[in-house]
């Protein structure tokens, strides 16, 4: 029979994100008026200042450039958070604090997925009236479309790589550019301008979490300019581009096109957002603190020069909120740089690292978060505890296992390498200065090199011919769950078949093929304790390849907007939800 699911793991990482969220305490205080009292983690589990106050302008800072503003590759948290104000994808996260905020809701679609065959077709129904900027009602076909060019990755580079792999293409299709022509509609069939199908090549219970990526927001071919498109996007949310100014800033207006009635979560209180990029990350947290700006929009939290003035002030420190979030801040060993083609090479970064040292560079426990000794985050469901690579009672790490180490892989004198960051960040920065001084003491020298945020994956530390070319043998890295489960934090960063050569890499370093059939194994299991089980078990595979130095398990401390209303964290992005906020 016909079966209508949110997919048990929906519920699982609710009630995960509901516990970890409940920390902030308080009662729901929503309808509380706009007498609301500053106090730390005020917006953690409940609405800060509520109103239905329409107008003003809402003014953010990137300290580095958009990874893309185009829907079908940008796979920053910040800018899936982000672009739900001016795109629709199927589904998406509910705007509420709290566990609500996890759960999925229907968007562009009436309904989530429904499935006939256990999981291998999902089919979907499109809302009446949704209409582009230009007027031109939204049609199934868009959807479809906009599936299709995202797996292009020679032109869209860095998006997620979920329905290329699930999807049921023809053998060799390379998207509609250079496929042209191509029936697809073994992959996606489109019965109607209401309607769409997508076919997997197997049974996967959570495509709910697919349908929410940006990468179902429809995109009408007429309008499309392949890697141009992020120059325009064409809108269906609230608010359409007014100037896009490529590395310097851009502005949202009001669509006139967007219906409230066929929106059903999107108050679109504001009249414009205006986003500042390549901002200074000391000053916009300076100017966060006189109110001269709303948003740090990338929502990592205060840097390391800004920590002790609002933490050490009180009346500063009730202006923020410290979310636990599904993310680690990490570095990837490269294994195909030499000599981390040797598995004791890199368990020598492991023992020699000082974990300490890399919790300071992200601000302490508090502000970057515990130190962490696996890949999965606690937040996430089937978490194991275990530390293969112990550092010492202090966790400054272990100078005589990581010499033995060294040894065993020939390079008992040390070596040198590269370590790759991005240069916007100062966090990282203080990370890759860390791991230089406690590397050096057993003779691993490192040069840094710093990279541009906005093409640090496409072109540099996710470019795998790059990366070997220029001896990046150790890259910073971060990553948050897509979704909040064992598949959708892991998949993208631990399986070797998301690795392009072309660019674009989430996973920088993980490449073994054991690793690959144990998330096959995964996906297939219909169990969900016995599901859990299993990413633990993959988390723990990857630990004992040392592909992976665990960094923190993170934290953030933000600005609590001081001129804004309907602020709270939502626990699906772990920052302030951008599609709630007003002005006030």
């Amino acid at each position: 029979m016909i079966q209508r699911t949110r997919v048990l793991v929906a519920a699982t990482a609710a009630l995960a994100l509901g516990l970890t969220a409940a920390c902030g305490g308080g009662k729901d205080d929503s309808s509380s008026g706009s007498s609301a009292k500053a106090e730390f983690n005020a917006a953690l589990d409940k609405v800060f200042n509520p109103s239905e106050k329409k107008g003003g302008t809402i003014r953010l800072a990137n300290s580095g450039d958009w990874d893309t503003l185009d829907p079908g590759e940008t796979y920053y948290g910040y800018s899936w958070d982000f672009l739900r104000l001016y795109g629709r994808s199927l589904l998406t996260f509910k705007a509420s604090p709290g566990a609500a905020g996890n759960e999925l809701t229907p968007d562009l679609a009436e309904g989530l997925g429904e499935t006939n065959d256990n999981g291998k077709t999902w089919t979907y129904k499109l809302r009446k009236g949704v209409k582009f900027e230009d007027g031109t009602e939204v049609k199934s076909a868009d959807v479809k479309y906009a599936v299709l060019r995202s797996i292009d990755k020679a032109t869209f580079p860095n998006g997620p790589a979920y329905f290329e792999q699930f999807l049921n293409l023809p053998a060799g299709y390379k998207g509609p550019y250079k496929s042209k022509g191509v029936n697809t509609d073994q992959a996606i069939s489109t019965p109607d301008d209401s309607t769409i199908v997508f076919h997997l090549k197997q049974a996967f219970g959570g495509f709910d979490y697919m349908a929410a990526l940006p990468q179902t927001v429809p995109v009408p071919q007429a309008k499309d300019t392949a890697a141009k498109y992020k120059e325009h996007v064409v809108s269906t949310g609230p608010y359409m581009f007014d100037q896009n100014n490529l590395g310097k800033n851009f502005s949202l207006k009001r669509n006139p096109n967007w219906s409230a009635e066929t929106d059903p979560f999107r108050k679109a209180l504001p009249d414009r957002f205006e986003v500042s990029l390549n901002v200074n990350a000391d000053d916009i947290d300076n100017r966060l603190l006189s109110g001269d700006l709303d948003i740090d929009v990338v929502g990592t939290g205060v840097q390391p020069a800004t920590l002790g003035r609002v933490v050490g002030d009180p009346t500063a420190k009730a202006g923020t909120d410290n979310p636990n979030q599904s993310r680690l801040w990490y570095t990837s060993i490269v294994g195909t740089v030499k000599p981390f083609d040797n598995i004791d090479c890199r368990k020598a970064v492991q023992y020699a690292a000082d974990r300490t040292g890399y919790q300071t560079a992200y601000g302490g426990p508090l502000a970057g978060g515990d130190i962490a000794s696996t890949v999965m985050p606690p937040t996430i469901p089937g978490y194991q505890k275990f530390d293969l690579y112990p550092a010492g009672p202090d966790n400054t790490g272990d100078v005589a296992k990581a010499k033995e180490a060294l040894a065993a892989c020939g390079q008992p004198n040390g070596f040198s390498t590269n370590i790759a960051y991005r240069a916007e960040r100062p966090k990282e920065k203080a990370t890759a200065e860390s791991l230089q001084q406690s590397l050096a003491r057993v003779g691993i020298k490192l040069t840094l090199k710093p990279f541009p945020q906005g093409d640090y994956f496409s072109q540099y530390a996710g470019n795998p011919p790059y990366v070997k070319a220029n001896n990046l043998g150790l890259v910073l890295n971060g990553w948050g769950a897509d979704w909040n489960d064992g598949f959708g934090y892991l998949s993208q960063i631990v399986d070797s078949r998301v690795i392009r050569e072309t660019g674009g890499s989430s996973n920088a370093s993980v490449r073994d093929p054991d690793v690959d059939k144990l998330l096959d194994a995964a996906v297939g299991n219909t169990d969900a304790k016995a599901r859990e089980a299993q990413w633990g078990a993959i988390d723990k595979k990857v630990m004992e390849d040392a592909f992976i130095l665990p960094g923190v398990y993170a934290k953030a401390l933000l600005i609590r907007p001081k001129k804004l209303t309907n602020v709270y964290v939502n626990p699906a992005y772990n920052m302030y939800d951008y599609v709630a906020l007003g002005v006030a």
